[in-house]
């Protein structure tokens, strides 16, 4: 590897020195590990900083990236995207979700598609901002389709506990929020017959940032003493990735298996209590909740308590929101991708049929998918 691509790869690092530093840590470390080991960054913002800055290149080939399911766009399943297309398709309806969602196909099309045939879709950087729409927009049933991990959820909540306390009459919510902890289970052991769990090549797992500060590390304790991976909690920083790994590989040099926190300026162990209280006050786990490329999960997902079902659109609307599960594209590999089976550039569709303006899988749907991530900065892999 040449000084000059070493130089290209630590452009736009805050501090190019400390990364040098890191790398050389990481090659010393490295040369005492016994065998290979594969690390699976949890996040696609993970994914996103390891791609972009190059860190596949500053690692010594016996130290291997699997990326994880962590975009809670790639994950969302066709029937789900299908439900807001035809929310957004009905006549008394403004459909209001984060901006991400544009693009993400189902069966039926995207909501960019359904806004093209003249549905009022409207994009919004805050759930919060839905209470200016609804205000504006007294005869019109505002639905907020809520979108996200941990990190977004209580954003969700906040908005819930705004319209019931001002006692306000046309938001509804169709509430597709999914928890990470039960997805790292299903990665490990899984409990689908059809799925070959017990060959995956997760080693240990850089744990999410955002979602972290939320629930506290404590989620993961789990991890280390019952499944025999450690977990390092990490931002998203090129050099908290870089630290992350280190960490890592001492742990195993050292014969360890433990939860360890590399983000401690924003993450603790028992995370925002207050946050965490409001969606145990309005949420409650779903039996399954469908991963677009992994399946059903269990516990994986949440909904709204029953006693709030006047404010739950998938409720409202039951009739007309189909339920039948929809099949993801048999050439996509995302699910063995998630798994550490494959890299996106093995897929026979990756770059020709699929691509980040035609998505086909799940891992392709978002800037931040595996794919989407390989597709943009493929040219920084070793």
């Amino acid at each position: 590897m040449s000084e000059l691509k070493l130089k290209d790869l630590y452009d736009g690092f805050r501090n190019p020195e400390v990364i040098k530093g890191f790398a050389k840590l990481i090659e010393e470390e490295a040369k005492k590990l016994p065998r290979p080991i594969n690390i699976m960054e949890v996040c696609g913002g993970h994914t996103h900083s390891i791609m972009k800055f190059g860190l596949p290149q500053l690692l010594p080939d016996n130290i291997n990236f699997i990326h994880g399911p962590g975009c809670p766009v790639c994950i969302m399943p066709k029937e789900r995207i299908d439900h807001a297309y035809i929310l957004a398709m009905q006549e008394d309806v403004i459909l209001v979700t984060l901006g991400d969602m544009i693009k993400v196909p189902g069966s039926r099309g995207s909501l960019q598609d359904a806004r093209a045939k003249g549905a009022d879709v409207r994009f919004v950087y805050s759930p919060l901002d839905t209470l200016k729409i609804a205000e504006e927009n007294p005869d019109k049933r505002v639905i907020f389709f809520a979108i996200g991990f941990e990190t977004t959820t209580p954003m969700t909540t906040s908005l819930i506990d705004i319209v019931l306390k001002r006692g306000i009459k046309n938001i509804y919510f169709h509430i597709n929020h999914v928890t990470v902890p039960e997805v790292m289970v299903e990665l490990i052991d899984s409990r689908d017959e059809h799925v070959d769990s017990y060959n995956n090549r997760i080693d240990a797992f850089l744990g999410p940032s955002h979602v972290s500060v939320i629930t506290g590390s404590k989620i993961y304790e789990k991890f280390p003493r019952e499944y025999g991976r450690p977990v390092v909690v990490a931002g998203f920083e090129p050099v908290d990735v870089m630290e992350a790994i280190l960490m890592i590989v001492r742990q195993f040099n050292e014969g360890r298996c433990e939860l360890e926190i590399e983000y401690k300026r924003s993450v603790s162990y028992e995370g925002n209590l207050k946050a965490q209280a409001l969606i145990e006050n309005y949420f409650e786990k779903t039996d399954l909740f469908k991963w677009r490329g992994l399946g059903n999960v269990p516990d994986s997902g949440y909904k709204l308590r029953p006693q709030f079902a006047d404010i739950d659109a998938e409720k409202i609307y039951a009739d007309i929101l189909p339920r039948e599960e929809i099949e993801d594209h048999k050439l996509c590999i995302c699910g063995d991708i998630l798994r550490g089976m494959a890299k996106p550039n093995e897929c026979t569709i990756f770059g020709t049929a699929c691509k980040p303006n035609s998505p086909m899988g799940s891992c392709m749907v978002s800037s931040e998918g595996a794919c989407a991530a390989y597709y943009k900065y493929g040219n920084l892999l070793k």
